[in-house]
């Protein structure tokens, strides 16, 4: 997604929607320098969408942190496909399975982030998910959700649908679809 304002020596322009991992989607709402621990460094400026926290990143920081732009509308194919896999994380010891999930939340990958919903959600099935596994499951969701939106460019509540409908197709007729699968909604 081309930014409206690009600036020549930046990855990524005034009002490009990026990635910052865990956070989620952020819009860049201005390239400014901005003093750090003394210095003066070039910052982006964003605001992360749905919770409208504002964070400042470094430009020089920015691929270290792992400030990435949304996924191209074509990736979204594998997203679904990755949505769809009947297969689960097979770990037992949840406090594994949750660090291994965070990490994977924590790369910034869409795959990865995806994979954890998935994971989550058909884990569900049967089993009710650990308070921590629960907002890990929440949040990964929500990001595959936002992303997904701005790519598609349809509304969240669109592209949560989307979502959902998927992760509820992997089950068959008559088989309990997990509360997970239930419309997660924010403020």
């Amino acid at each position: 997604m081309a930014g409206k304002k690009k600036q020549s020596g930046y990855d990524h322009g005034v009002g490009d929607y990026v990635v910052y991992p865990i956070h989620g989607v952020g819009e860049i709402t201005e390239i400014a320098k901005k003093v750090i621990l003394g210095k003066k460094k070039e910052c982006y400026v964003m605001e992360i969408q749905g919770s409208k926290m504002k964070v400042m990143i470094p430009v020089e920081k920015a691929k270290q942190v792992g400030i990435r732009p949304i996924i191209d509308k074509k990736d979204i194919k594998k997203v679904i496909n990755l949505l769809k896999k009947d297969e689960v994380d097979t770990e037992e010891d949840w406090k594994i399975r949750y660090q291994n999930n965070l990490n994977k939340i924590k790369s910034g990958s869409i795959f990865e982030v995806a994979d954890v919903c998935r994971n989550l959600f058909r884990r569900a099935n049967g089993k009710e998910l650990s308070i921590m596994e629960r907002k890990l499951y929440e949040s990964a969701y929500n990001l595959v959700k936002m992303e997904v939106a701005l790519s598609k460019g349809v509304s969240q509540e669109e592209a949560g649908n989307l979502v959902s409908d998927v992760l509820a197709s992997t089950f068959a007729p008559g088989e309990r679809v997990p509360v997970a699968a239930v419309d997660i909604d924010e403020e």
